[in-house]
């Protein structure tokens, strides 16, 4: 069964995270924008996102907890050139006691289609003994308010099926 990706008209009821071009240093042999730079800008949204709920430099620092990224799962769907605008928009999928499944979503803005996907399994992670964690209430609290504020949206992430929250 073929996933179905939502439209940019659903993808923009997510904020953009992160507006950008492509630039010339982007560019691959292809003439595109080289895979490591759409898993970067995807990467640098959800950072932003979770930067917004408090894990930041001192929320490492001063909890001594971090999240590390456990698996992805990167889809391309449209290729990006030099001087294209794109933008990232991000959702949180669901959360566990230790871990979150997330969702970025790379737009081309120029043509007014989805360029990739990105799906993000992390654990909260304690960075003294380098194992899982819970999470502290605060974070908890943020991420079940995106979570509630995603299943108001009008369509379904479109998650690969293969990774996601154990329960």
């Amino acid at each position: 069964m073929a996933i179905q990706v939502p439209t940019v008209e659903q993808i923009r009821e997510l904020p953009a995270l992160l507006t950008t071009e492509v630039t010339d240093r982007e560019i691959d042999d292809n003439g595109h924008m080289n895979v490591v730079h759409y898993l970067s800008n995807n990467i640098r949204a959800a950072d932003i996102l979770l930067r917004a709920l408090g894990v930041d430099d001192n929320y490492r620092s001063e909890r001594r907890v971090g999240l590390f990224t456990t698996e992805h799962h990167i889809a391309y769907h449209s290729e990006l050139r030099e001087g294209d605008s794109l933008s990232v928009h991000a959702r949180i999928v669901d959360r566990g006691e230790k871990a979150v499944h997330m969702m970025t979503f790379l737009v081309d803005r120029g043509r007014a289609r989805l360029s990739n996907t990105l799906e993000i399994l992390l654990v909260h992670v304690d960075l003294d003994s380098r194992r899982s964690a819970p999470m502290p209430d605060d974070l908890a609290l943020g991420l079940d308010e995106l979570i509630a504020a995603s299943g108001k949206l009008s369509w379904e992430a479109p998650v690969c099926g293969v990774m996601g929250i154990r329960r």
